[in-house]
């Protein structure tokens, strides 16, 4: 759990707490924190009662989307910070097309993680 500049907070188009999220996942708040402390969810404090959030964009339904476990600990084993991850996945890439979290999204998770693996190289 970090707090993020603005830079990267404004890359993220939609943030949810952890409420929010474990309503749409039909679990206890506690499992949402027990996601994040795993690495499977990154959470920032944001806001001005500084809260914890994640971006909505990993959540798909009633799930957490699928590959973003995967992604994040390839990210986390090259040394990335949780506000580097962030940056990286919402940052747009003309060749994807779009964001690693839009890829991720839309089921192009192989793809995501080969360039998250290129990056340790």
């Amino acid at each position: 759990m970090t707090e993020i500049d603005a830079k990267i907070d404004a890359l993220v188009p939609a943030w949810l707490h952890l409420p929010d999220i474990a309503e749409k996942l039909d679990v206890e708040v506690t499992r949402v924190r027990q996601l994040v402390k795993e690495g499977q969810l990154i959470a920032v404090r944001r806001g001005e009662n500084r809260a914890l959030q994640v971006p909505a964009a990993f959540i798909d339904g009633d799930k957490v989307v699928k590959g973003l476990a995967g992604t994040l600990t390839l990210l986390r084993d090259d040394g990335f910070t949780d506000a580097e991850m962030l940056e990286w996945l919402f940052t747009p890439d003309p060749t994807l097309p779009g964001t690693p979290a839009q890829a991720l999204s839309e089921n192009r998770g192989t793809e995501v993680k080969r360039r998250a693996q290129a990056l340790a190289v």
